[in-house]
């Protein structure tokens, strides 16, 4: 509590002195745990000034606290919490706080989806996490400089409300890139930054749905992007995927059956097979969108790294009716802790989208968006894409040979033309998911793909991630999966 004033509850019956009554609230403090053992107390004349009485009636209270083995006093006159708390029995005395928080709620909970059971390694497990960059590499001192820089020409507008759409300059930056690298005809009015593309996905389904309608998603996918969709009260409707990506005769069947208000889908690089929707199907699901007048929320997450061949445009970019919500993240270009991604949409659907935003959040952080603005204009940001794409892509080969040399007999393998993970099928003898348990006690970690499944059935296969270690430590841990693997 060092720099706060310390607040005491000091209600008592009116005949107990005001010292007993200070000395009375410290110990139930100290009791339950507010100021634990070694913890420093205020000296006698800040407590006083802050709770409006004299000196001296603190120093009484200090001195029967001592006397008891509550505090001790140093010999720089400082006082502190005793580090042997006495066991004495507690005052009784009505309005007392309470020792501890409350186990329980008092009111009923609606049912929300489940959270993710996150991996909790310790710090010498190896984990192959799908999708997450390499914070080591980012450029944090040109970060730090940007920011610093910011704040200094714009501090006081910064650090001020904001517009919600987000700062205008990295508007204009994503704009530009958006239209150079991805094909699509947009203006910085066309954006909304968002506090990640989850944040952009929240916020359509926000602004989307109403609950009880049908939005269709990939059965293999995204859980954190379907728990949004739950949230805003839509009926979730899982399509399969195979190699061409999602299914859109499936879809086509599910809306003779019922009404479908959108389609969430990762047509670049599906999440989490990697595999990139086809140009026919591509065709089939606009022609399909635009006779059925539904939204198709693309998410389009790590379209900047592509190895071979040229990246596929956005569905996006092809289309003329107002039918695609584009969403994008800069985390994996930069870093996931940063929470920066936005909305490309038709702008009378952003004016719905800004009234839901500015009552859930209000805006984004100002700074850090002036500042990774910078970073664009300067060109930064593209270089360490570059740079990045080059690396990922000898990280990639590198675990593709080292899962052929090691694990040829349990996984197959084809290398991904993109992404920072990889989609491995396991042989008919292999149990995913007991197979990820026991790579944890051999320190590897690695998601099965029951992980994805929309209904949690076992799926033959694990996502393995390779942007976020070198290429030794992936060598590494394939060889740790090789030790966990049951049977060997």
């Amino acid at each position: 509590m060092k720099g706060w004033d310390l607040t005491l509850d000091l209600r008592a019956p009116s005949p107990t002195p005001l010292f007993v009554r200070i000395a009375r609230a410290l110990e139930g403090d100290i009791r339950r745990g507010r100021l634990p053992p070694g913890a420093p107390l205020p000296g006698s004349r800040t407590l006083a000034e802050s709770l409006g009485v004299h000196r001296n009636t603190v120093l009484a209270a200090y001195r029967e606290l001592e006397t008891q083995g509550w505090i001790v006093t140093s010999a720089a006159r400082a006082t502190y919490v005793s580090p042997t708390l006495p066991d004495v029995p507690a005052h009784p005395s009505a309005g007392v706080p309470r020792e501890t928080l409350p186990t329980q709620v008092g009111f009923a909970l609606p049912t929300t989806p489940s959270r993710r059971v996150r991996l909790e390694p310790s710090r010498h497990t190896l984990v192959l996490a799908g999708g997450v960059p390499d914070v080591r590499l980012v450029p944090s001192a040109l970060l730090a400089r940007a920011y610093r820089r910011a704040l200094k020409l714009e501090g006081r507008r910064l650090l001020d409300y904001g517009d919600a759409r987000g700062h205008p300059r990295l508007r204009a930056a994503l704009a530009g890139m958006l239209s150079s690298v991805r094909g699509l005809a947009v203006g910085a009015d066309d954006l909304l930054i968002t506090r990640g593309s989850q944040g952009a996905v929240d916020l359509v389904a926000r602004t989307l749905v109403t609950p009880g309608e049908t939005v269709a998603v990939e059965g293999l996918g995204y859980r954190p992007a379907w728990h949004a969709l739950q949230l805003a009260g839509a009926r979730l409707a899982p399509l399969p995927v195979d190699g061409e990506g999602l299914r859109v005769d499936a879809l086509e069947a599910l809306s003779r059956r019922t009404p479908v208000r959108a389609v969430y889908l990762t047509p670049h690089h599906h999440y989490p097979t990697t595999v990139t929707l086809s140009p026919a199907r591509r065709l089939a699901l606009l022609a399909w969108a635009r006779e059925h007048r539904v939204a198709l929320i693309e998410d389009d997450y790590d379209h900047e790294f592509h190895y071979e061949g040229r990246p596929v445009l956005p569905l996006a970019s092809a289309d003329r009716d107002g039918l695609v919500l584009y969403v994008g993240t800069l985390s994996k270009v930069l870093a996931p802790s940063l929470r920066l991604g936005f909305l490309a949409a038709p702008r009378p659907f952003l004016e719905h989208a800004l009234g839901v935003r500015e009552a859930v959040d209000r805006q984004g952080d100002s700074a850090l968006e002036a500042a990774v603005a910078e970073l664009l204009e300067e060109g930064e940001v593209q270089r360490h894409v570059r740079k990045m794409r080059g690396i990922y892509q000898e990280r990639r080969d590198a675990l593709v040979e080292a899962l052929g040399k090691t694990l040829a007999g349990a996984l197959s393998v084809s290398p991904p033309a993109g992404g920072m993970a990889l989609w491995a099928h396991c042989a008919p003898e292999v149990d995913a998911d007991a197979w990820a348990q026991a790579g944890l006690g051999e320190g590897v970690g690695f998601s099965p793909g029951s992980v994805y499944s929309f209904d949690n059935r076992p799926v033959p296969a694990v996502r393995l991630g390779f942007a976020a270690l070198k290429e030794s430590e992936l060598t590494e841990a394939v060889r740790r999966m090789a030790r966990a693997l049951p049977g060997r």
